[in-house]
């Protein structure tokens, strides 16, 4: 008895136990606001070459309160009273600079980062420079901005929080020349998400498609995230595997005060919320963006070598009745999106200037979306479809950091995990078959991320030498249990005829009517150390980095297609035949129908269904980042780059994994980039680099898959080359006042051995492998405009306005080869739209506490897919994106409500192309209205 009353209080007692640890964690988070003190802290940078400064000391005059900066030129001085002071920094080698007027508040955090100029001599306060704080902030900013070695553009974590945007997909749309393609890709000056690099915390990110060389950005949630760069030249310390840009994504770590934060918002979608909603049945596991096992192929299913010898009738129906074979669909209506946030910050400093400070958040996300009447049409079919989608999105972020003395040590770990359950109920007809068909598919995919990554950054000297290094794990899972397609037709000429019934087609199994059972599992190992040395060379203060690494791919990858066969010959007749045809979906697989021996066991074997593959990687670099006056800068230097590629593929005439791609390439790649500052205010850059754009492991693979939407198969190609880059850019920039910007930009690419998707439409079907193309070219433009409003009037309402625009005008041209006889002899890129405008206007109001955003992007057209032999290129149309938010800070600026709408315009997707066969002119692939999104948020930070 006291065993189980035991047994029966654990919950409880657990319960309590979490109660405790939030109520202490809250407690300890709001200590710092019980004091009426604020806290400065910032970066503390060199004026020339914008390093970070290591040691500096920091004194608050009048005072006995003071500091210095840690490796990372980060300096913080906590529990301040409230009032103004006069701060010194204070450096061997660098004058001394006072900045007066430096306001401290109460519950409240300064921020002040600092330039600091080299002296001529190595004596300490040799020259003392004072300056307020307004116009150090300014400097700084200014520093900042020019000091980049790049052409780049970015968003910061503060613009991600003022936009409507949930993910990093939606952020990285209001980035200069940057598009997003399928709502997750990024497209980067008119390339593809093949022509580009994603990165995180300094370590390249996996492909998280199976089917394409892409990261999907949409897994991110936007609220982790510290900043995203995107570099559009190259330096030798980045990854030379990209044309477009390199995307660098930096999560936080360090956070600045203590701090527990919650959020929830709710949304409506016009195309979706409160409609009729076909779901397939979900548990609790589904709701946290898992699947319970249950749609899984069983653990002790036949192997392909027992399937290819032969099941007995007895292992037949084992083997069937072993499948998923619920179908049943739900009927409910779609709930509002919903989406839940906590975080927790805590940082604690040590007397000896030491600090040690951890970050924790975990965000849920849920939406049942429909595209409701999508059309697609394809030469013979013409189909309709309604689409449900029911998604979970899980992410979680546990980041670690502690400095002491000249050193700094950082874990970073992120976990995201995707999950949708889609149902697609499909009508319309079939010319090719002359069918009315009544056409159903269940498609279950879960995604996962995993990344830890650890780095350090270590001062060596006075000199300011470091090192840093860092080791990062990643892992990616993406898998498809039980992808269900189940047709039921009747002939055409009996589309209008009510009495005239679907039956099954069951007779033929083939790729796009069986089960898919697939799973992807990868691992990145990747490791890299750098030499930071500043030196004088010709006078001026240079740097040069060296550097070396490497970077270890695993991926394995199984897929199996099975089929529910029909079996005549069970049948006395075909009254008995068409009569079973009939069965409804969520009937006809059941375990009383197998075990009449109405199916028999079928699966699909082809080379490449399954495969093994690794890459490995290694580097090393030297740059110069050279000065040679106050106002002319290169950053020049070479990387060496060794990878080699296997893919072992299973051969099913003799069930054995063979040999499909061996392949290894030395690359060298020298890159200049130079900058020329022709006022303190404006910069001209020029770069040339070369760079590589290496075939991803699945486009190598052999292994065929049928894609339902685009309507043919996608096969890889194991004599796929990589493709060699020149590129080349110039830009002049302006920064009228510090966070505006005007800037021009002009780039040209020139491709050897691009690689692109290839259309084989002989059939009639846009079936799609991938080649390589052996010239392409690409060229474009870039303006950037950001400046607030003042200049039109002096009143407040002017002064707190920033406008905002980025045009970007790309042109490419690419010359198809000669392996068949192509419709189209040139054709720009796939992926390339011709223009790209974002534009926006911002406002804050009500000392800060009521902020305005109005958003705008636009897409020229650009192809989807390449045209064939058959049809023509399919193009996307383009499309108005308007998106707006309104944001009011409330309870002493600790909470915020945000009211969002995201795609206003709700205007179509479009996919259209010449239909040369049929003598029509834009003729509809695909096309669906997504629907408008409207949400309420609310945020609290204790």
């Amino acid at each position: 008895m006291q065993k189980q009353k035991a047994n029966k209080l654990e919950p409880q007692l657990q319960l309590k136990r979490i109660a405790a640890v939030v109520t202490l964690a809250v407690a300890a988070s709001t200590t710092v606001y019980a004091q009426s003190s604020g806290k400065l802290m910032g970066t503390i940078t060199n004026s020339k070459t914008g390093e970070t400064i290591t040691g500096v000391t920091v004194r608050i005059l009048g005072t006995s309160r003071g500091g210095s900066s840690d490796v990372s030129g980060k300096y913080s001085i906590p529990a301040l009273p409230a009032g103004k002071y006069t701060v010194e920094y204070i450096y061997v080698g660098y004058s001394t600079k006072q900045v007066t007027e430096v306001e401290i508040k109460a519950n409240d955090l300064t921020n002040l980062d600092i330039v600091l100029d080299n002296s001529e001599g190595q004596v300490l306060d040799q020259v003392v420079v004072t300056g307020s704080f307004k116009k150090e902030s300014i400097g700084a900013l200014y520093s900042q901005q020019k000091n980049s070695a790049l052409i780049s553009d970015g968003i910061s974590s503060e613009q991600i929080r003022r936009s409507p945007d949930k993910n990093t997909s939606e952020a990285l749309r209001r980035v200069s020349g940057a598009t997003i393609q399928d709502n997750k890709f990024v497209v980067v000056r008119g390339l593809g998400d093949r022509y580009n690099v994603s990165m995180m915390d300094g370590s390249v990110l996996p492909s998280t498609e199976a089917n394409r060389r892409a990261f999907s950005f949409d897994i991110v949630p936007s609220n982790l995230i510290d900043k995203i760069t995107i570099s559009k030249t190259a330096t030798p310390d980045l990854p030379a595997d990209f044309a477009g840009g390199a995307v660098q994504i930096t999560t936080k770590d360090i956070p600045d005060q203590n701090f527990v934060s919650f959020g929830l918002g709710y949304g409506y979608n016009t195309a979706s919320t409160f409609k009729d909603f076909l779901q397939t049945k979900k548990n609790f596991q589904n709701y946290l963006g898992f699947d319970d096992g249950s749609s899984n192929l069983a653990t002790n299913m036949y192997t392909r070598e027992q399937v290819k010898a032969g099941l007995s009738g007895k292992e037949n129906r084992l083997a069937l009745k072993s499948m998923p074979n619920d179908l049943s669909i739900e009927n409910k209506k779609a709930l509002p999106s919903q989406n839940y946030q906590f975080s927790l910050g805590n940082v604690k400093q040590f007397e000896n200037n030491n600090k040690f400070g951890a970050l924790f958040s975990v965000t849920y996300r849920n939406s049942q979306n429909i595209l409701a009447n999508v059309r697609r049409e394809w030469h013979q079919y013409d189909f309709t479809d309604n689409q449900y989608r029911f998604s979970n999105n899980l992410g979680a972020l546990a980041n670690f950091g502690y400095t002491f003395g000249k050193n700094k040590i950082t874990w970073k770990n992120l976990y995201n995990k995707n999950y949708d359950n889609t149902y697609t109920s499909r009508t319309g007809i079939d010319l090719g078959s002359n069918f009315d068909n009544r056409f159903s598919a269940y498609d279950i995919l879960e995604k996962s991320l995993f990344k830890s990554t650890v780095d350090g950054e270590h001062v060596l000297s006075d000199k300011n030498d470091k090192i840093k290094w860092t080791a990062s794990w990643s892992n990616i899972k993406n898998d498809q249990p039980n992808q269900v397609k189940l047709n039921y037709v009747r002939p055409m000429s009996a589309a209008n005829d009510p009495s005239v019934p679907f039956t099954a087609n069951l007779g033929t199994i083939g790729k796009q009517n069986t089960r898919l059972f697939a799973k992807l599992n990868e691992n990145i190992y990747s490791g890299e150390g750098s030499y930071i040395l500043p030196i004088n060379f010709l006078t001026e203060q240079s740097t040069l980095k060296v550097g070396a690494g490497g970077n270890y791919r695993k991926r394995n990858f199984d897929a199996r297609f099975i089929g529910f066969q029909f079996n005549e010959n069970a049948f006395d007749n075909v009254e008995d035949i068409n009569k079973f045809l009939q069965t409804p979906a969520d009937q006809i697989f059941s375990a009383q129908n197998i075990n009449n021996n109405y199916f028999r066991y079928g699966e699909i074997m082809m080379n490449g269904d399954k495969y093994e593959a690794s890459s490995v990687t290694s580097f090393g670099y030297a740059m110069l980042d050279q000065k040679f006056n106050d106002k002319f800068r290169v950053v020049y230097g070479l990387r060496v780059e060794n990878y080699n590629v296997k893919i072992d593929a299973l051969n099913v005439d003799n069930m054995k994994m063979v040999e499909d791609v061996n392949d290894t390439k030395l690359d060298f790649l020298p890159s200049v980039n130079f900058t020329y500052s022709v006022t303190p205010k404006s910069n001209v850059r020029a770069s040339y680099y070369r760079t590589l754009a290496r075939p991803e492991l699945r486009e190598l693979a052999s292994f065929k898959f049928y894609d339902f939407e685009q309507l043919g198969m996608i096969t890889g190609n194991p004599d796929l080359k990589r493709a060699s880059i020149n590129n080349a850019d110039l830009r002049y920039e302006i920064y009228p006042s510090a966070g505006e910007i005007l800037s021009i930009s002009a780039f040209y690419k020139q491709f050897t051995d691009a690689i692109e998707p290839r259309r084989y439409d002989v059939t009639s079907t846009p079936d799609i492998s991938f080649g390589n193309v052996p010239k392409a070219n690409l060229y474009g433009a870039e303006l950037e405009v950001r400046k607030k409003l003042n200049f039109v009037n002096d009143q407040p309402f002017f002064k707190n306005t920033t406008a905002y625009l980025n045009l970007a005008f790309v042109h490419s041209e690419v010359t198809n080869p000669t392996d068949q006889p192509y419709l189209e002899q040139k054709r720009s890129m796939v992926g390339q739209s011709p223009y790209v405008i974002n534009g926006g206007l911002q406002h804050t109001a009500l000392d800060n506490k009521l902020n305005l955003n109005i958003l705008y992007n636009r897409i020229g057209k650009r192809i989807i897919q390449p045209g064939g032999q058959t049809f023509a290129s399919a193009w996307e149309a383009p499309r108005n994106v308007l998106d707006f938010q309104v944001g009011y800070r409330v309870l002493k600026n600790k909470g915020e409500f945000k009211l969002n709408a995201s795609d206003i315009l709700n205007n179509s997707i479009n996919v259209y192309f010449d239909n040369k066969v049929r003598n029509i002119s834009n003729e509809t692939w695909f096309k669906y209205k997504p629907g408008a999104n409207y949400s309420l948020s609310f945020n609290y930070t204790f």
